[in-house]
């Protein structure tokens, strides 16, 4: 699925919901009734917002974020959860390939924090050794 030494080009974050108000409404309601988790959302948002920390950590990454819903994913996005799960951080690289930075399990473990998913970001691109532009 990934090239080793490939250019990163973009991250993909990959929330385990549907987006719009109807699926942002569903998802609300289930995480107060616990029958809804996201790692992700719990990454970058607090209960009523997206986190500055969030917004302020993208800017340093320098590496571009974009966040999708489950409703909201092109083809090959798609192709790449339908294997990895969701919540899920996909790595686009230079070669159009996706590969998953981040899986769910290694979302979960960050309990919410945008410090430790920079880290963990970090980590990845190294350990996968992909270079960025």
């Amino acid at each position: 699925m990934t090239t080793s030494g490939a250019t990163l080009t973009e991250l993909i974050g990959v929330y385990h919901a549907d987006g719009g108000p109807v699926g942002e409404a569903r998802y609300i309601l289930g995480k107060i009734l616990g029958t809804a988790h996201c790692a992700l959302c719990d990454v970058t948002h607090s209960p009523v917002r997206r986190k500055p920390q969030w917004d302020a950590m993208v800017t340093r990454l320098g590496t571009p974020v974009t966040l999708l819903h489950l409703n909201e994913q092109p083809p090959d996005v798609a192709a790449a959860t339908s294997v990895a799960g969701t919540p899920v951080v996909l790595a686009r690289l230079d070669d159009g390939s996706l590969g998953v930075a981040l899986g769910p399990e290694e979302l979960d473990q960050l309990g919410g924090s945008v410090s430790d998913f920079e880290s963990a970001v970090v980590t990845s691109i190294h350990r996968n050794a992909w270079s960025r532009s």
